[in-house]
């Protein structure tokens, strides 16, 4: 097998990968994602115990184990431009030998869900709830730089957006994929989550529908995003990285969800009032309900 050259899988004097400074060990096979360095500590500071520390500009990891159940966690800051770094960093860790460069012939199955906060884009999604995305729409454009992305893309789905959002057609195409079926009813509980359509923007103002001094391509796009169905489906919130990383693990074949915490109504305006007492009640819920349940 031909092997992949230097200069497109870098590696680090140690042998580690590029960016996230990783060695194949040190990955667990279930995986917790963020985008707030500090959110690694908080979730880690509920483990048992803790294997590794490492860090690198926004990519810190910590791989331990909750409950004798062994997780690694990794922020990997804002956005789906990093997002684009870690998957194919995990997946590199996973599934290319990182001394010959060389594909491994039999491949690893990562299980990756993403801890974030969000704001809800429906009236009846209060802040406080928790979010597990069953699908992600993409404004971001990064799927589509791989060849495939269409075969995993739902384009029935994609036109009806486009077209009652009015999409204008300078912006990247929007695409839609669905999350692991298995890995969200792994998280689901029907009690505590609610399932939804994710929104995953490609920025904080102006993608998400804020104007400050500068004026919108598509005014108005939010009043539309809400009123937007397609089958029983509504987009429910908006967050930064769940599109890529379940488009990207689609592509490689791992697992991937995200579960969110709404910490604002973009529509009635509220805000959580103490959010960070959630999110610890987020951590501790997704903790449980991995560490107790293994993917069918």
């Amino acid at each position: 097998m031909e092997a992949i050259k230097s200069s497109e899988l870098i590696t680090n004097p140690d042998g580690s990968i590029f960016h996230l400074h990783l060695l194949p060990e040190d990955l667990a096979d279930d995986i917790i994602l963020v985008g707030d360095p500090g959110r690694v500590e908080t979730i880690t500071a509920h483990f048992d115990n803790i294997e590794l520390k490492k860090s690198n500009r926004e990519f810190y990891t910590v791989t331990g184990s909750y409950q004798k159940h062994r997780f690694t966690v990794i922020s990997t800051g804002i956005g789906p431009d990093n997002i684009d770094i870690v998957m194919n960093e995990l997946d590199a860790l996973a599934n290319i030998d990182l001394q010959t460069k060389t594909i491994k012939p039999a491949k690893r199955s990562l299980n990756i869900v993403r801890i974030g906060t969000s704001g809800s884009v429906q009236a009846d999604i209060p802040v406080d709830s928790f979010v597990i995305s069953e699908k992600s729409i993409g404004c971001d454009g990064v799927l589509r730089f791989y060849a495939g992305n269409e075969k995993i893309c739902d384009t029935a789905f994609e036109d009806a957006f486009i077209r009652h959002c009015g999409w204008i057609p300078t912006a990247a195409r929007p695409y839609v994929v669905n999350a692991s079926p298995a890995l969200v009813n792994r998280l689901h509980d029907p009690k505590y989550t609610l399932k939804g359509t994710t929104l995953t923007a490609v920025g904080f103002y102006g993608p998400q529908g804020r104007v400050l001094r500068l004026p919108l391509a598509m005014a108005g796009i939010n009043d539309r995003i809400t009123t937007f169905g397609y089958q029983q489906y509504k987009v429910t919130n908006y967050e930064m990285e769940s599109a890529a990383i379940t488009g990207l693990c689609n592509l490689l074949g791992h697992h991937a969800t995200t579960i969110c915490l709404i910490i604002a109504n973009r529509i009635n305006g509220h805000a959580s009032a103490d959010y960070h007492n959630r999110m610890e009640q987020l951590i501790r819920y997704t903790l449980d309900k991995l560490s107790a349940s293994t993917m069918a």
